[in-house]
């Protein structure tokens, strides 16, 4: 009896002893721990970091604009739109470009179909169908993009009446929101300018296109009419006005030979 006793109580010390060693050679293995904690937060902050500069890469390529277009008619807008063809900003300039941006919600939307919402609006059509015009200015660089964009345009505008399109480099439309402007009023008032240096930017701010393209028109026949008058003489008036009758249709001959990009066709 006395021996199984012993033997059992071996056994018990034999058990421990084994625990012991095997919590000793665990401790050893994983430091305590602390080693598998350190690669852990680690691994979190690089994850954190991708995530990082996914978000902020995801911004640039989604939300930055990378051509934009001004419709002109008064209301005045300017839509920006991403590399994916989407709208992703969409202003008003004056007091009636400002009110056309809160009727309509088209962010996000594909720009072909947020300018035909926008033209075909029934304002801009009551506004047409009393002959005023309206221009689409195609903001953007030499790119794919910007001639794709530019071609659609010129493709909706060629059946439209009193439409028009064009194409300019952003360097251009800096100027225009500096005075308050959207680029496509902006070209035409650079062009009122010509022929009356007093006109300011504030006068045509709530003008409709057609009121400055009048007021061009007449302001280089007068123009026309005078140089004609005092050049040549009484006896040729009536060919200065001719000449000065000519001039009213000007811009709507000159302003169909910007459906042409003016940079070189991407291949």
């Amino acid at each position: 009896m006395s021996n199984k006793i012993k033997e059992a109580f071996n056994q018990i010390q034999a058990e421990s002893e084994l625990k012991n060693k095997t919590k000793d050679f665990i401790f050893q293995k994983t430091h305590g721990y602390k080693q598998t904690k350190t690669v852990n937060y680690k691994h979190m902050i690089s994850a954190f970091a991708c995530i990082a500069i996914l978000l902020i890469g995801g911004y640039w390529i989604y939300f930055i604009p990378t051509v934009k277009i001004s419709i002109d008619i008064n209301p005045s807008v300017e839509l920006g739109i991403n590399r994916f063809n989407r709208i992703i900003s969409f202003e008003g300039y004056g007091d009636d470009g400002r009110e056309l941006t809160n009727s309509f919600h088209i962010k996000f939307m594909k720009y072909p179909d947020a300018v035909t919402q926008i033209t075909e609006s029934e304002d801009i059509l009551s506004l047409l169908s009393s002959d005023e015009v309206m221009t689409i200015s195609v903001i953007g660089t030499d790119s794919i993009q910007s001639e794709e964009v530019l071609h659609n345009m010129q493709s909706y505008t060629s059946e439209k009446n009193n439409t028009y399109c064009f194409f300019t480099c952003p360097d251009e439309v800096e100027n225009a929101h500096k005075v308050g402007l959207s680029y496509g009023k902006y070209r035409a008032y650079l062009e009122l300018q010509a022929v009356n240096p007093n006109i300011t930017a504030d006068e045509i701010q709530n003008m409709t296109m057609r009121e400055i393209r009048d007021m061009i028109n007449s302001l280089s026949t007068d123009k026309e009419s005078r140089a004609n008058h005092f050049g040549n003489g009484h006896g040729n008036r009536h060919q200065g006005n001719k000449k000065g009758q000519g001039s009213k249709n000007r811009w709507e001959k000159s302003a169909n030979t910007h459906h042409n990009p003016p940079f070189q066709k991407l291949t």
